[in-house]
């Protein structure tokens, strides 16, 4: 191999930019579209690599930032870096930390150096550069490694969700501070300028990024497309991105708070903006429709935490929606979630009614039960997107998978009508 990453398109589909392709990096080779798992610090809680595995997943994510914060770069270098420490041997991914740096510190100072925040476990002020973030990357030691970038709100009124968020603070003269627990929200005319500012900065940055990078025999720098939902932006970004000659590309700065047709159109105008073969990475999004159009778009990479994270509160995805397994309506449930499905926990017999009394009874094995059929459930959901795209099958893929289908809306709302409202699809 002389690249430490390669990637080969397979089959295109005729009747959309949907593409079928493999990458090979020095850990393996897996087809795309591709899902990957988030095990943010070299984990996902209650699961084992073991468990990770049988749902055939083959590569996963990392995220820089909470590894640095703990147990630290240098120490999982020690231990031979991420693939080691954790055993994981197939492929792997490493976010920035430039989201997380911003999106989840008490108090940040964003500067042209970079992002100045309080560590969320001891309080001490850490500065995090493009730099730093690539040396972290490098010691962590993942296959993918992604540019550190500044990752603005998608929309003025963007609010924080689970402790996690964008930036939305006041821009300044090369800087820009906020208190993210505490955001002031932008006026649209403060929202359009921090636009311009991240999307200039993250050119930049990447430049620096490029020129921080040890290890590139061995690992693989992606660049990252900001401008929000503004397509001039996306535009200028996808430009001074692809400018500079990467193995990747990816789409970021979506799946924070807009609803599903604003994620689509945004990914419909970026995708095709985007080397045509190079792999396509759309960070954070999770959702089967949102996949799927994302896919149609010419997207071959997804990781999204919504898996695992869901699972280990009851809410279970199925070929059918969502099944929330603290509902009084299946303490009685003999059925498995999904019966077509093949995971330990469906194929193991595990009813609706235990899995519930699981959850009732504060016992961790069903979030953990919950969670690999998750992750299963987005594999398989992989696998027919793939055989859908060689077949051009689409018709038939959303008769198999009715959580595909659009949502009809009510015209009007009513007293009764429940709509689920998007929020953070990100670590």
């Amino acid at each position: 191999m002389t690249a430490p990453l390669t990637f080969e398109i397979l089959h295109e589909c005729s009747a959309s930019s949907a593409r079928v392709g493999r990458i090979t990096t020095l850990h393996g080779s897996f087809e795309t579209p591709v899902f990957m798992p988030v095990a943010t610090a070299a984990a996902m809680k209650g699961v084992s690599v073991a468990q990770i595995e049988s749902t055939s997943s083959r590569m996963i994510l990392n995220n820089a930032y909470h590894l640095m914060l703990r147990p630290g770069a240098e120490r999982i270098a020690h231990f031979g870096g991420s693939h080691e420490f954790m055993r994981w041997p197939h492929s792997m991914l490493t976010d920035s930390g430039g989201f997380q740096a911003w999106s989840m510190s008490d108090i940040v100072k964003l500067t042209e150096e970079g992002v100045q925040f309080r560590s969320f476990i001891d309080g001490s002020l850490i500065m995090l550069t493009p730099e730093r973030s690539i040396e972290v990357q490098n010691l962590i030691g993942a296959d993918i490694i992604m540019a550190f970038d500044d990752c603005p709100p998608s929309v003025s009124t963007a609010t924080a969700t689970d402790g996690e968020g964008d930036d939305d603070g006041a821009a300044e003269e090369n800087a820009s501070i906020a208190r993210p627990s505490k955001k002031p929200r932008l006026t649209p005319e403060a929202h359009a300028a921090r636009l311009i500012e991240a999307v200039d900065r993250t050119a930049r940055w990447l430049e620096r990024c490029k020129q921080a990078h040890r290890r590139p025999t061995e690992q693989s720098l992606f660049g990252i497309v900001q401008g929000g939902t503004n397509f001039e932006l996306r535009a200028r970004s996808a430009a001074l991105t692809t400018a500079i000659d990467l193995p990747g590309y990816a789409i970021g700065g979506v799946a924070v708070g807009e609803g599903t047709d604003e994620i689509r159109r945004v990914v419909e105008f970026t995708a095709p903006l985007l080397p045509k073969d190079r792999p396509r990475y759309l960070m954070g999004v999770g959702y089967e429709r949102d996949i799927l159009a994302a896919v149609r778009a010419g997207v071959d990479m997804f990781d999204c935490v919504l898996p695992t994270r869901n699972g280990r509160k009851g809410y279970a995805f199925t070929r059918s929606g969502p099944v929330r397994l603290r509902n009084a309506c299946h303490t009685a449930d003999r059925a498995p979630l999904d019966e077509t499905c093949d995971c330990i926990c469906c194929a193991g017999g595990y009813s609706r009614g235990y899995l519930r009394h699981l959850f009732m009874a504060g016992e961790s094995l069903g979030g953990t039960l919950v969670s690999v059929h998750n992750l299963r459930h987005f594999q398989r959901l992989m696998v027919d997107i793939r055989s859908a795209i060689r077949e051009n099958a689409w018709s038939s893929l959303e008769r198999e998978w009715p959580v595909l289908r659009p949502v009809e809306m009510p015209s009007a709302p009513t007293t009764t009508s429940v709509v689920e409202t998007p929020y953070d699809q990100r670590i």
